[in-house]
């Protein structure tokens, strides 16, 4: 199986005999209050997802991931996880001060504070969104952030529990998981929508090339428009029940919001995939986009420039329907011109699943629409 990524996996988890002391000596500290994301990115890096980091990023990490996408060791590294605070808030604050982290009033983490600095938001946006534009909700997310970021390891006493507990292991469970079914080589699938026809054929393409498919949706905020998390599960729990082999497929949750960072997400994703003891990572059309900022194929050619990634990306192109093959084909294998073929159209799915219709069997298995259609509202207003 394949190291984690930086060689160790890190474990930021106060063991629980020692829990307590932490949160009562946590109490006596200054409060810093975050966002329910920005919790669930430190729990990924006290798991040991986000490996190497072990807390928010240092002003020289910091610039580094900026500028060249590496730490500054040269690991890859492609998208900054930080602490940003008000100006207010960072005056309370000194280097080599410990203070404490809490979420919707629920204190879960002490971060030793190492560096504090400013970020330029219209140079973190440019960076690593490639935009300054208001509509990209990542550029948006940017604008809304304090002035000061805060540097340091973390040590976190209260993971929370998780959205769907029995999807949610650890990247050393997940470990162990896959060494016990046997899957030497295993290719990870990062997905945010409900599957279609298409991303099934990616999927079995790929499990035709390694031991096991780690199926691993993003639980978290999204944008509008974007299937729910529990339409997601019911969904998948449906495909996978059907139409596959026992024992070839997992899926495991992912508690992590979309980015839409294009390429340097592309790269990030298979990062914590790597750690999750993935082998392989399937990389397809506009991976992690949004709008028109990217080109389709932009997110694979990022690829080039992280030959020591350590992780090998699987990619797909264009596929399609084709009426006359009777399966989905490529447009390498497919000899029959556009009249016969049917794109898989996400936004035509939505609109019909929208409006209550049922997508054509060649577009969705039957009993992936029936577990989309038992919610009443399947899409985040």
């Amino acid at each position: 199986m394949l190291p984690p990524h930086g060689g160790k996996l890190v474990d930021r988890l106060v063991p629980e005999v020692d829990q307590a002391r932490y949160r009562e000596e946590a109490a006596e500290l200054f409060e810093v209050s975050v966002s329910l994301e920005t919790r669930k990115d430190y729990e990924s890096i006290s798991y040991g997802l986000f490996s190497p980091l072990e807390g928010p990023l240092m002003s020289n990490d910091y610039s580094s991931v900026l500028v060249n996408g590496r730490l500054e060791n040269g690991i890859p590294w492609t998208f900054p996880i930080v602490l940003d605070v008000s100006e207010k808030v960072a005056a309370e604050i000194s280097e080599g001060d410990d203070v404490m982290l809490s979420q919707s009033g629920e204190p879960f983490s002490v971060l030793h504070v190492e560096d504090k600095y400013s970020i330029d938001k219209r140079v973190h946006a440019e960076k690593i969104f490639n935009t300054v534009e208001g509509a990209h909700p990542g550029v948006a997310r940017t604008m809304e952030m304090g002035e000061v970021l805060l540097g340091g390891r973390i040590d976190l006493f209260e993971d929370s529990p998780g959205k769907f507990p029995r999807y949610r292991l650890k990247p050393k469970e997940t470990r162990f998981l896959f060494n016990e079914m046997g899957w030497r080589s295993i290719a990870g699938f990062q997905t945010r929508n409900a599957p279609h026809i298409g991303h099934e054929y990616i999927q079995k393409t790929s499990l035709a090339f390694v031991d096991g498919l780690f199926i691993n949706p993003l639980i978290g905020r999204k944008k509008a428009g974007d299937f729910k998390d529990e339409v997601i599960i019911d969904s998948y729990e449906a495909l996978i029940q059907h139409y596959y082999l026992k024992n070839s497929a997992v899926m495991i949750t992912l508690e992590m919001e979309m980015r839409y960072a294009g390429p340097r997400e592309a790269i990030f994703h298979a990062i914590v995939r790597k750690n999750y003891g993935c082998t392989h990572f399937v990389v397809g059309r506009d991976h992690a986009g949004v709008g028109n900022y990217y080109g389709p194929y932009e997110a694979q050619d990022k690829f080039d420039e992280y030959p020591d990634l350590g992780i090998a990306p699987i990619f797909f192109r264009s596929f399609f329907y084709c009426k006359k093959c009777g399966s989905v084909e490529n447009d390498k294998i497919c000899p029959h011109g556009a009249e016969h073929h049917i794109n898989f159209s996400g936004t035509k799915m939505r609109e019909l699943l929208k409006n209550g219709e049922r997508p054509t069997s060649e577009m969705m298995r039957p009993e992936v629409v029936d577990a989309i259609l038992k919610h009443p509202e399947p899409f985040v207003g």
